[in-house]
């Protein structure tokens, strides 16, 4: 056997997977742009927004997004389409009757797959982050706007060791909380207690001006207890406005390092959102992962010909990675329930997947 044939096998696999995800890749998100526009064209007429505001501030930063969210689909069908035409023209069984093994065929396939998958892992780590940030912005601005005035409700945080606040409610239309409470436990024992009225942001000292305020030291011996109070106080601590304004997508503009500190944080405070936290960092990683699993599955089930042409596998190819995006946002709910730890839960559609991809991989035609 000519020893450049498989790599001009190889050349030719790669180029059909690349050329085909790409088109797909473009001919999707044009048709998702055009509905994305009607649905928000309101939106921007009434706030004016310029052609190029909406272009490069909203759509160039909504692209990788929603490229990265959509890849798996787009892997699969990719794979699906362009090896069940090989199947139907013989050419597969032409590579197999040269004398080339099909895990060797199977080698441009996972060489594709892994560019794929580093150029997702590349999305997630480097450019998302920055344009969900750009996106995030621009649709608060233009989009949620209504969103401003929303008040938190009974907050409670950890702000550092030994250091608890609790705020019964937080408006962001004057960024106030009100009933505010700072609890400092030192040993297993409350040391002291700061209740105010209300705290009210600063931005120029970085701090909250607490209005009606009483304080609290607490000795060993409750008689000697300390008691302070006042109209108005300057305090400093670890939580700032941004702690209020912060919402579960928030996460999505952070990069990794920050994600991770963020997490470190929010498990220190005992922050219930730390969940969807660790949704978004086993994310990051696991979405690539599928990028081997659904291309060993595409080509174990679409290499076989079949009568009727590629129909039938295009209709399978498509309900199994609708049903892995589907199984990918429904493991999230278990996190939110408490039902599944994060890692588990985003990671379980590759492990099942990978079972059923290496079933299907030993039963394809060898």
């Amino acid at each position: 056997m000519d020893l450049k044939f498989p790599r001009r096998l190889d050349l030719y696999i790669m180029k059909k997977f690349m050329a085909t995800f790409f088109i797909a890749l473009l001919l999707i998100i044009g048709i998702v742009i055009i509905f994305d526009i009607s649905e928000k064209v309101d939106d921007f007429v009434e706030h004016q927004v310029s052609i190029q505001s909406i272009v490069f501030d909203y759509y160039i930063n909504f692209i990788p997004y929603f490229m990265n969210m959509f890849s798996p689909l787009f892997v699969f069908i990719t794979v699906i389409f362009f090896t069940s035409r090989l199947a139907a023209n013989s050419e597969i069984i032409a590579i197999l009757s040269c004398g080339v093994s099909f895990h060797r065929m199977m080698v441009p396939y996972i060489v594709s797959a892994f560019l794929i998958a580093l150029l997702s892992l590349s999305l997630n780590l480097w450019v998302i982050p920055s344009a969900n940030r750009h996106r995030n912005e621009f649709e608060a601005k233009y989009i949620r706007y209504h969103d401003k005035s929303t008040a938190s409700k009974n907050v409670h945080y950890q702000i550092s060791p030994g250091q608890f606040v609790y705020v019964d409610n937080f408006t962001k239309i004057n960024n106030t909380a009100y009933k505010f409470s700072l609890e400092t436990v030192k040993d297993n024992r409350l040391v002291s207690k700061l209740s105010a009225e209300s705290a009210v942001w600063d931005s120029t000292m970085g701090g909250w001006k607490l209005r009606n305020y009483f304080i609290r030291d607490y000795a060993e011996n409750s008689i000697h207890d300390r008691v302070r109070t006042g109209e108005k106080l300057d305090t400093v601590i670890s939580l700032t406005v941004t702690d209020f304004y912060r919402r579960k997508d928030t996460v999505e503009n952070l990069e990794l390092d920050e994600l991770q500190d963020f997490i470190d944080m929010q498990t220190m405070r005992g922050d219930a959102n730390v969940q969807f936290s660790l949704v978004e960092w086993h994310t990051r990683f696991a979405l690539p992962f599928s990028a081997f699993i659904l291309t060993i599955l595409g080509v174990s089930l679409s290499s076989r010909k079949r009568r009727g042409g590629i129909g039938w596998n295009l209709a399978a190819g498509i309900a199994l990675s609708f049903s892995y995006i589907l199984f990918l946002k429904f493991s999230q709910m278990f996190v939110a329930t408490g039902t599944l730890p994060p890692w588990f839960a985003i990671w379980m559609p590759n492990m099942i997947f990978a079972i059923i991809a290496a079933v299907l991989y030993r039963l394809a035609p060898k």
